[in-house]
């Protein structure tokens, strides 16, 4: 032992070492070298000279100084993810494709049913009652008015009734998100880009019939014709109204896409329109059975399949949409 001859003095409590012998220190030194090995992790020769040191910060955590596993991107991109996920562990997550379903839902109640039903409406009114034909473009613009009157009309009265029901289910979180005066605008926009296509849709077909052209082209060139009026409508809309109301975005790209999407499954709508028609060409027109308006159907029953032929019209373009479009970049995406 290394104090093999060291003595103790009870008296003092001191302990006194005496040189140990050579064999000694050598033992002592190789049972050093065994637990310096034996506590010590083995070296790995670095072939790029790169030097990886382990540091204990605060927080008891272990880190090493080495180049990172993932790119700044992917970072930012699982930051993000995590943060979506945390919002999205409330009750009220909704799957997207699903909330687009909902909003497509919502629309075609609130508008494009009622769109439909004040068309056929203003056209009993202007034939009947007013007596214009219907080539004329005093028809045009009384069918187009009532097709903008049946968005704006239906778009407050729905969400006016959505926000007193949530008020009645105490529900303030929901029935406080909706904002009347944000809705009232909304529905100002949409009636102007209803009326450009409402007014468009009569001469179109009208056109379109008068070249003796099958009921599908008829239908394509009125979905096509009527979905590009609603568009010029939506951004003209966007110019004046921006001005005038805070809730109206003045154009952009980026509501330039979603109005695109959103004036495409209006086309469908108004496309679905000319099934109502059963005087053309009723062998061609696959429509006829489900929404035609024959002679001597009532007025309130031809306003109820008019409607009918813009919901499934809509319901139909706006579903396809739906399952195609990339996340993000749709009108219902809440864009």
């Amino acid at each position: 032992m290394l104090f093999s001859n060291a003595t103790r003095s009870l008296a003092s409590k001191t302990i006194v070492a005496v040189p140990a012998t050579p064999s000694a220190l050598l033992k002592s030194s190789l049972k050093n070298q065994v637990r310096t090995l034996s506590s010590t992790p083995p070296m790995i020769s670095n072939p790029h000279n790169r030097e990886f040191k382990r540091t204990i910060h605060k927080g008891s955590r272990l880190q090493y100084d080495a180049a990172p596993s993932f790119f700044p991107e992917q970072q930012q991109q699982v930051t993000s993810f995590q943060s979506r996920r945390e919002n999205d562990d409330s009750a009220s997550y909704t799957n997207p494709l699903v909330n687009r379903f909902l909003i497509t839902a919502e629309v075609t109640v609130s508008k494009i049913f009622p769109a439909g039903f004040g068309w056929q409406a203003s056209s009993i009114l202007a034939s009947d009652h007013l007596g214009y034909s219907s080539d004329t473009m005093a028809f045009a613009l009384t069918t187009g008015l009532g097709d903008a009157i049946g968005v704006l009309a239906g778009h407050v009265a729905y969400f006016s009734l959505k926000k007193a029901y949530l008020e009645q289910t105490a529900d303030s979180s929901e029935s406080n998100s909706i904002d009347m005066e944000r809705e009232t605008q909304t529905g100002i926009l949409l009636g102007t880009a209803a009326l450009c296509s409402g007014t468009a849709w009569q001469p179109i077909v009208d056109t379109l019939q008068s070249l003796q052209l099958p009921f599908l082209q008829v239908f394509g060139g009125t979905w096509i014709g009527c979905g590009t009026a609603f568009y010029f409508g939506l951004r003209l809309g966007r110019t004046v109204l921006s001005g005038f109301f805070p809730h109206i975005h003045y154009p952009t790209f980026e509501n330039g896409r979603t109005d695109k999407s959103l004036s495409a499954a209006i086309g469908g709508a108004t496309g679905f329109f000319v099934g109502t028609d059963v005087g053309y060409l009723p062998g061609q027109n696959f429509l006829g059975g489900v929404v035609g308006i024959a002679d001597g159907t009532s007025s309130l029953v031809g306003c109820g399949l008019a409607g009918s032929a813009t919901s499934l019209g809509f319901v139909t373009a706006q579903s396809t949409l739906n399952a195609v479009y990339p996340r993000g970049r749709l009108w219902n995406d809440g864009k």
